[in-house]
């Protein structure tokens, strides 16, 4: 039987005694770059509008977080295509290799161009651990336990976001050290990692076995978008498509405008930034458990119940609170189910496409997500500028929730059983 190159995987690469647990670690720490990434821009835009450094403003600003979320999601739908054929342990030791190197290179940038340029080039890199690393554990995981396996391995987002978060507070604020020595940090944290990853990280057992057997076939191959998009797989995948843009569009609105909709709303800013850690501490909360009541309950029902009370509890989030109390729970159980909601979604792309369209359909539902990462902030920006962020801010959200539930709805629960994704 001719066999593709990348099956002839050497034993090192194949999962051995111990290489699960490996397996597991190195995902994670795949998606916690991703989470440094959301948070050090952020962290940094302060002190580069603050000395013009690069010849940085407001506007130029603007532009190199939205460059880099375009590379972001150009990066995670091209991916899919490339871990569907190389395999998942090459394409995902490649991405944590290029965002490395051109986050460590963002150091040395000698203008703004160059940063902005910089930027990009690492998105592209970046967009493509997520997907790759959720691919993974989806196969990975035991039957009937693909939910919990994903969430886990999302916890590192938020867990990368806090670190580097307390990491700028250290380096910048505490030792006075310049904005670069953020960048240098987290790309050479990410070059460290490669040759680990390249040492201990095993080749997905059930990628290996589709490929040696056939199973990708001549279809997916040649046309592995196609092919998501073939018979009743379009369904599912605009569906699953709608629901990660709503998603994302949420995650990415409410941790860029949240303080600021509750100073509008009178809250006091030490609150508002409080409320801001409060409610990535319920989306840790909502992944552990929402992994599990999936893997219990079924997928489908699952993220439709947590996008619906998301929806409920976003709404509820313009009613002012007078007790302190209250509004962290309120916000504590909002981010519960906002942040886990999105990522339910992932898990279930891994449990409706097979093992050889599964690397692209979850960098396609990734990738079209980060459309909605960039709309989100957008549009909540709008409603700043008009001044009527606050209630109509957490009505827009509530809708975006609203809108998932209803693409959702029109999603199978299980694999289409003629499946036209590796039959003629």
């Amino acid at each position: 039987m001719a066999m593709d190159p990348s099956v002839d995987a050497p034993s090192s690469q194949r999962a051995m005694p111990g290489a699960h647990r490996w397996a597991v670690a190195l995902c994670w720490l795949a998606v916690a770059f991703d989470g440094f990434d959301l948070v050090v821009l952020g962290a940094v835009i302060p002190t580069l509008i603050e000395t013009g450094d690069l010849g940085f403003d407001p506007a130029s600003a603007t532009l190199a977080a939205t460059v880099g979320l375009v590379g972001v999601g150009l990066g995670a739908l091209a991916i899919g295509p490339l871990t569907d054929r190389f395999g998942r342990r090459r394409t995902l030791i490649a991405c944590v290799a290029s965002f490395s190197l051109f986050t460590l290179l963002i150091a040395v940038a000698p203008s703004l161009e160059v940063f902005v340029a910089l930027r990009f080039l690492a998105g592209l890199g970046l967009g493509g651990c997520l997907p790759i690393a959720l691919a993974f554990m989806s196969e990975a995981s035991p039957d009937g336990r693909a939910g919990a396996a994903v969430t886990r391995t999302m916890t590192g987002y938020h867990v990368g976001a806090v670190l580097t978060a307390l990491l700028a507070l250290l380096l910048v604020q505490e030792l006075g050290l310049d904005w670069r020595s953020l960048f240098v940090v987290g790309g050479v944290a990410g070059l460290v990692s490669v040759p680990l990853m390249w040492a201990r990280m095993p080749e997905s057992e059930a990628y290996l076995r589709a490929r040696e057997a056939g199973a990708a076939g001549t279809q997916v191959a040649s046309a592995p978008v196609a092919a998501l998009l073939r018979g009743r797989y379009l369904r599912i995948s605009i569906g699953l498509w709608v629901a990660s843009f709503m998603g994302l569009l949420l995650v990415y609105g409410l941790n860029t405008w949240l303080p600021t909709i509750m100073r509008a709303a009178g809250y006091e800013v030490g609150a508002s930034l409080g409320l801001l850690l409060v409610l990535n501490v319920g989306a840790v909360a909502g992944l552990v458990v929402g992994g599990r009541v999936s893997d219990a309950r079924g997928n489908k029902p699952s993220v439709l119940a947590w996008f619906a009370l998301a929806a409920v509890f976003l709404a509820g989030l313009s009613i002012r609170l007078e007790s302190q109390v209250l509004l962290y729970v309120a916000v504590f159980v909002t981010g519960f189910f906002v942040f886990s909601a999105q990522v339910l979604v992932y898990a279930f792309v891994g449990q409706l496409y097979p093992t050889d369209a599964r690397g692209t359909a979850l960098g396609f539902a990734s990738g079209v997500g980060r459309l909605g990462a960039i709309l989100g902030p957008s549009i909540t920006g709008v409603l700043v500028t008009a001044g009527i962020e606050y209630p109509w801010g957490f009505y827009v959200f509530s809708l975006a929730a609203v809108l998932a539930v209803v693409a959702l709805s029109f999603v199978p629960a299980d694999r289409p059983v003629a499946d036209p994704v590796t039959t003629a």
